[in-house]
């Protein structure tokens, strides 16, 4: 009796994977795309962030495009969350709406995320109304759910729980952008925290500990110094440092630490890796777009 219900745990354990679909920021980096990460657990996939390129990164996961992902093909992607309504992570909007649809999804999308996100997905479809007409109402073959959104403006607290994994918001420390969450995933196996854009976040600290994954937003210490004073105003109130980042990360004690959304300003990889090291001697893998965190 004890084998046969380990035999079952083990057989329907999650096995969640984290995928970096991009992890650039609104600097265009051909190499970074706007912020975007999936979680992909069992059958399921669940977006956080939608910046520019994301359902082509999507795709770059899936078998029809070579990757060993079938969560990942487009048509099957049907829930998102957004930290923010900053544009590099949240202008691969209509691609998210539309391109899915045209590929066969036929279920409602469902988008979480703050105050705002409503009016964007209604003036995004709206602007696409011809095209939306044309699909439905001409030749093509088109389904009458695919391109329609179900949006829950979030506030802090768990905001989403299915089978597969239970989502928390909170909110960060986006300078004065009170509208600015970061998500924890749990799944059976992972916690997966995502910072969002945020400084130093007391907040973020009462989520984050000893989490099996942290993808944390960081910016170069040393390319900071090349900044002018208005942005290095702006930066330390919205962004965290490379050497800040490793002394939160000695705090909270993650598995495994995914600095992402960075800020190089002409900073090498090692410069951001050394400052982190110099407080967190634990695991660290800097994203990259396309990268898989088991």
């Amino acid at each position: 009796y004890i084998l046969s219900v380990l035999f079952l745990s083990l057989n329907t354990f999650s096995d969640t994977k984290l995928i970096i679909l991009g992890s650039g920021t609104p600097n265009p980096d051909p190499e970074r795309y706007g912020s975007s990460y999936a979680v992909v657990v069992n059958k399921s996939a669940y977006l956080v962030d939608f910046g520019p390129g994301v359902m082509r990164r999507a795709s770059a996961m899936s078998p029809s495009y070579g990757g060993e992902f079938v969560q990942m093909e487009i048509a099957n992607i049907e829930h998102a969350f957004l930290t923010h309504i900053h544009s590099d992570h949240s202008g691969g909007l209509a691609d998210l709406i539309l391109s899915p649809w045209v590929m066969g999804r036929d279920k409602e999308l469902k988008l979480f995320g703050p105050k705002g996100l409503k009016d964007m997905v209604t003036n995004i479809t709206e602007a696409y109304k011809l095209d939306i007409d044309y699909r439905l109402y001409g030749t093509q073959p088109a389904n009458k759910k695919g391109f329609v959104s179900i949006v829950k403006e979030i506030e802090e607290g768990v905001i989403f729980k299915d089978t597969n994994v239970t989502v928390t918001a909170f909110y960060n420390n986006h300078g004065d952008l009170k509208e600015s969450f970061g998500y924890l995933f749990e799944t059976e196996d992972k916690k997966i925290v995502f910072s969002g854009d945020t400084a130093i976040s007391d907040n973020l600290k009462r989520y984050a500990k000893e989490v099996d994954i942290l993808v944390h937003e960081v910016y170069s210490s040393e390319g900071f110094k090349s900044k002018t004073d208005d942005w290095k105003i702006y930066h330390r109130a919205h962004h965290t440092s490379s050497i800040d980042l490793g002394i939160l990360a000695k705090e909270l004690n993650p598995k495994t630490l995914v600095p992402s959304h960075i800020l190089f300003w002409g900073a090498s990889e090692k410069s951001i890796l050394d400052d982190i090291s110099l407080n967190f001697s634990g695991k660290v893998l800097l994203a990259k777009d396309l990268m898989i965190i088991e």
